[in-house]
């Protein structure tokens, strides 16, 4: 699977994560502070990665800064994400299974090696659920994505 990596920092556990996926056997592409020359701000690279995923180029994403707060904010402001800030397994797997999660949002803080691998683990393990609720629930999250697009033009500004 091609993956999308962002980070605003060098931290080991944004190292660690890449090595991690790769030696999972995924298709890493790296932005931000992995990638020499790239804008490492958060924003920046975050939005990068998730318009990997948006865009058909990458299955997935993870995007990581301090809190992971802004890394999840600014991913969910491209059209067709659904990115979840995951700092242990249960809310991963549940960010996979009930709300069809592609994008994990990991924060460099408070993510450690064994808590990573666990995360990793039970993202990579569940599957998106075919609950009928689950499924509306999805489906009106990216009807309010379209909504959203359309009320604030070009630019995507509000009002004048």
């Amino acid at each position: 699977m091609r993956i999308s990596v962002s980070s605003d920092m060098d931290e080991p556990v944004a190292r660690l994560l890449v090595e991690e996926l790769r030696r999972r056997g995924h298709e890493v592409s790296a932005h931000g502070a992995l990638r020499a020359g790239a804008d490492p701000q958060w924003a920046v690279c975050s939005e990068a990665a998730a318009r990997e995923v948006a865009e058909g180029a990458a299955e997935q994403a993870v995007v990581c800064c301090w809190t992971g707060t802004g890394a999840s904010i600014a991913a969910n402001k491209v059209r067709g994400v659904r990115a979840a800030l995951c700092t242990d397994a249960a809310t991963a797997e549940g960010a996979r299974r009930w709300n069809d999660a592609n994008v994990l949002a990991l924060s460099l803080r408070l993510t450690s090696a064994p808590v990573l691998t666990e995360i990793l683990d039970a993202w990579f393990a569940a599957e998106p659920s075919r609950d009928p609720e689950d499924l509306r629930n999805v489906a009106r999250v990216g009807r309010l994505d379209a909504a959203g697009e359309d009320s604030r033009g070009a630019g995507g500004r509000r009002g004048p």
